[in-house]
């Protein structure tokens, strides 16, 4: 291979100029770190609305590209800018597809042409590497929003030489969101159905899943967590994709996420009114207390255990079972904040509660970044009891601010978060197994017993802040993946 490795990133978010969650996060770091580690690495998204509104000032570099969805051919434009450090960004821009308030649906649900707008992204994400000259090595696609790419790449793409050159990466990062379609639709996709509509191909239980169409057709499968990539081949885990992943276990990867210690560092962090270090925590204990000012919370509570969750509200985060064991967990003269948006529901009965505990409880709805670093420093202990979980960001976070993590030992958070145990001092947060609501009381109330236990519960902040989550060894797998694929056919379909 002459020159750098080229990289091509195809993903529905990227941070910080789509976001509804992680996906947007990990897209960001991981080129960041990709490129520190010498690999020319772009990324292509659609131009969002919030793109459009948020300051961001690409120029335009392509018009008229068409695209054929079925009989119809639409045409589009590519803008051009960059991220932080100079990384390309082509922003696949179709007012109607994508010109809206919402990224993929809104509180009526999924946007009924969905399959129309990624599709779409698809084909021109791939155009616009001939367009532009740029032939990367590795196409990396995310998520069910770009599992078609690698079956274009099998099928109508597949006898042009340059695409026949292409190696694909494709990462779920959540096996519950499947880019589910009904068959009738197969045609948008340009996708030959005797070849591709069948039980080992996108076919799912008769209806199209572009998330399958990526597990199928990818050169490679990575999940983001080791533990994640063993439970989506089972049953119980697996949402009927247990028997495709396990057919294709030998290209399938778990790679953990790591986190962006440019942003989450309590030493630096600009959202903060008190920075602080594992050598001095002080600023700690003061962000705490101004955090209680700022959500109008009892004062009082300095003293005690503050528990933060910042989370979709979405019952695969354990919303559910807190809402079960709220009145126990508060009967431990606890506090708690609450930031995130999601189901209705779940908000709903998180604002009586916040009722019912006037001072002691606080609950805000949305997206709001700066909210969310103050919660994740100004808490002592933080809250994910998912069902299931990935990976999960918002523990590493909490680690690297000494805000110790009480967790369901499940995916990403059974791999991040090891048991403390007193005798050896080893150890950075709790851990529970069965989803039940008295096991996540009687964890919570063991990291209560300890909180009040300064020395110990100093050694068990030091040890989560002293955590290496960095980018760094994760795109490093990452890259030892690459060039795997670049090197053998081992693992991939026939």
């Amino acid at each position: 291979m002459v020159g750098p490795l080229k990289v091509l990133m195809v993903s529905p978010e990227v941070a910080p100029l789509a976001k509804t969650g992680g996906l947007a996060d990990v897209t960001s770091a991981l080129s960041q770190a990709l490129k520190g580690l010498g690999v020319d690495v772009r990324l292509v998204l659609p131009f969002y609305r919030s793109v459009r509104e948020g300051g961001y000032k690409p120029r335009r570099i392509l018009q008229g590209l068409r695209i054929s969805l079925g009989d119809q051919v639409l045409e589009g434009d590519v803008l051009e800018g960059s991220l932080e450090g100079g990384i390309p960004v082509y922003l696949i821009d179709r007012e109607d597809l994508y010109d809206r308030s919402n990224l993929y649906g809104n509180s009526r649900g999924d946007y009924y042409d969905n399959l129309e707008r990624f599709t779409f992204l698809s084909h021109a994400a791939l155009k616009t590497t001939e367009a532009i000259a740029f032939w990367p090595h590795i196409l990396h696609c995310h998520d069910w929003q770009t599992g078609l790419i690698p079956a274009l790449l099998r099928g109508p793409l597949g006898d042009v030489p340059f695409y026949r050159t292409l190696r694909t990466v494709f990462t779920i990062h959540n096996l519950g969101y499947q880019g589910i379609f009904p068959s009738g639709k197969l045609k948008v996709t340009s996708l030959p159905p005797e070849d591709f509509f069948h039980p080992e191909g996108l076919e799912f239980w008769g209806n199209i899943s572009l998330l399958k169409a990526g597990i199928v057709y990818a050169d490679a499968i990575t999940t983001v967590s080791p533990t994640y990539a063993r439970e989506i081949q089972t049953e119980e885990m697996g949402m009927g994709m247990e028997g495709i992943l396990r057919s294709r276990r030998k290209a399938l990867h778990g790679i953990l996420n790591g986190i962006d210690y440019r942003v989450w560092d309590p030493e630096t962090d600009r959202f903060l009114s008190f920075r602080y270090s594992a050598h001095n925590l002080n600023g700690k204990q003061r962000q705490k207390f101004d955090l209680l000012q700022e959500l109008g919370l009892l004062l009082s509570l300095k003293d005690r255990p503050l528990l933060g969750m910042v989370s979709r509200l979405d019952r695969q985060k354990g919303f559910d079972l807190v809402l079960e064991a709220l009145a126990e967990i508060m009967k431990l003269d606890v506090g708690m904040v609450v930031l995130g948006s999601g189901d209705h529901e779940i908000q709903e009965a998180l604002w009586r509660a916040a009722h019912r505990y006037p001072g002691r409880m606080a609950v805000r709805v949305g997206m709001d970044e700066r909210l969310a670093h103050r919660i994740i420093a100004g808490s002592d202990i933080l809250l994910l009891p998912s069902r299931y979980e990935p990976c999960g960001l918002t523990q590493m976070y909490a680690l690297r601010y000494g805000t110790v993590p009480v967790v369901r030992a499940t995916g990403g958070l059974d791999d991040t978060v090891v048991a403390f145990d007193e005798a050896s001092g080893k150890g950075n947060g709790f851990k529970f197994t069965p989803y039940e609501p008295t096991a996540l009381t009687e964890t919570v109330r063991k990291s209560v017993e300890i909180f009040h236990d300064r020395k110990v519960w100093r050694r068990l902040q030091v040890n989560g802040m002293k955590a290496d989550f960095s980018w760094e060894r994760s795109a490093t797998r990452y890259l030892q993946l690459y060039q795997f694929l670049l090197k053998t056919w081992e693992g991939i379909p026939t």
